[in-house]
């Protein structure tokens, strides 16, 4: 038995289907929804972080067995197991070819949680010592999650106060129809505003009339509460003010 089939035998081991039934909803699963079809084991995060503890030192054709694997845990732990080999490599030569490999199956990177756990960790440093080039790539992809991983890598350059491609790409995302974008765009305005208010201000300033209420909830949420109520109301007011004027034409 190879060690992806080892590992996999541990994880059904781990599953609980009460656990199981309640991802599917949570990950929304059903048709016509984002994770449409995913199927779950049933197994917390804490437990497949474990996991990964013992198995991080598979090679990489282990690794892409698990990520081109049906269940949701699975490919988690494979993003993980990347994170970790990412994040223990000794050499810029190692870590480059983590990142491609995390760029050439980014298809595989297919849910909120993949993303969120592992393009910032991986993506997020190699872009930062070459380009950002693949992240304008991502953000014109159909792909919901190659958005999101676009936006979400911007989570490492913010941390360093490099906020030129968080905003840029926020701009390009801010008509975009999914609300797990909106979400994902709020968060990162959110998280570059506790580092440079300033800066986080002049962006809502120029765009809250078109954001999405989701994305601007989540951007203003760490402002001063009079503050966050003002761009409620205001929101609101341009919503009855447009609507006024699309019933006079």
């Amino acid at each position: 038995m190879d060690e992806s089939h080892q590992i996999i035998k541990q994880l059904e081991q781990l599953a609980s289907p009460k656990i199981a039934e309640h991802s599917k909803r949570f990950f929304k699963t059903g048709k016509g929804e984002y994770g449409e079809g995913d199927e779950f084991y049933g197994i917390r995060v804490p437990e497949l972080r474990k996991l990964v503890k013992r198995v991080f030192h598979v090679d990489i054709d282990t690794v892409l067995a698990l990520l081109y694997h049906d269940y949701h845990e699975t490919r988690l732990l494979a993003v993980l197991i990347l994170v970790t080999k990412y994040e223990r490599s000794k050499t810029n030569e190692e870590k480059q070819s983590i990142a491609e490999l995390y760029v050439t199956h980014a298809k595989q990177v297919n849910n909120w949680d993949l993303v969120d756990s592992s393009c910032h960790k991986i993506l997020g440093p190699h872009l930062f010592r070459t380009n950002a080039k693949l992240l304008y790539e991502f953000v014109e992809s159909d792909s919901i999650w190659l958005r999101r991983i676009a936006i979400i890598t911007t989570y490492y350059f913010i941390k360093r106060d490099e906020f030129t491609h968080a905003l840029s790409l926020a701009e390009k995302l801010l008509l975009d129809k999914q609300d797990l974008i909106h979400k994902a765009v709020g968060w990162m305005l959110r998280e570059l505003g506790k580092r440079n208010q300033k800066i986080e201000l002049q962006f809502l300033d120029q765009h809250y009339q078109q954001m999405p209420r989701t994305m601007l909830r989540y951007a203003i949420e760490k402002l001063p509460e009079e503050q966050r109520q003002n761009y409620l109301k205001e929101k609101s007011n341009v919503k009855c003010r447009q609507k006024k004027n699309y019933f006079l034409l």
